[in-house]
């Protein structure tokens, strides 16, 4: 017979399953149990991404073009640096999934999307420097597929928490939200 704790739910079986061992944080790091960093600090890199891409578009129109073209960079640099802070977070969740399971096979494909799209918006970062802001258009072409990749990957990490629970409390603790 196992033992419930509150907000924790059973202390005895906590990792007797891939499920619930999905369930928990890997380490402190990660974040407390049912509040995971990684979909918190997710939101830097994606808000900064799509703001480029925005900016990108005004400076390719003609409006302020070097100083959209300007800031759409800076937004590039602020979101590598957010996926990289993210991504540990991420593989510190990835580490909970077991080997062979459907989870732990979306999660690497998240990976590797998320990778895709930093390795691509690195690229167009190295593009920008140096160059003329009003001539950027590969850059451009390059942030636009990585914010591709970014939402296939958003998605994956969507399947990963809302449909297979990956860091999100056990149905015990979600159940006292509706008593």
């Amino acid at each position: 017979m196992s033992s419930t704790v509150p907000g924790r739910g059973s202390t005895t079986d906590d990792l007797s399953s891939p499920l619930r061992r999905a369930k928990r944080p890997a380490s402190v790091l990660a974040g407390p149990y049912g509040h995971p960093f990684h979909a918190t600090v997710v939101v830097i890199p994606i808000g900064a991404w799509t703001a480029s891409v925005v900016f990108d578009i005004l400076a390719l129109c003609g409006v302020e073009p070097t100083s959209f073209a300007f800031a759409a960079e800076w937004l590039i640099l602020i979101g590598v640096i957010g996926a990289a802070i993210a991504a540990v977070f991420g593989l510190l969740d990835l580490s909970r999934l077991a080997a062979g399971t459907k989870a732990r096979r979306l999660g690497l494909i998240h990976l590797t999307f998320n990778s895709a799209a930093l390795v691509l918006f690195l690229i167009s970062f190295f593009i920008r420097v140096g160059e003329p802001h009003e001539e950027h258009v590969v850059a451009f072409i390059l942030s636009v597929i990585a914010l591709l990749c970014v939402g296939v990957s958003g998605f994956l990490g969507g399947e990963l928490a809302y449909r297979y629970g990956v860091r999100v409390a056990d149905e015990e603790t979600q159940r006292r939200g509706f008593e």
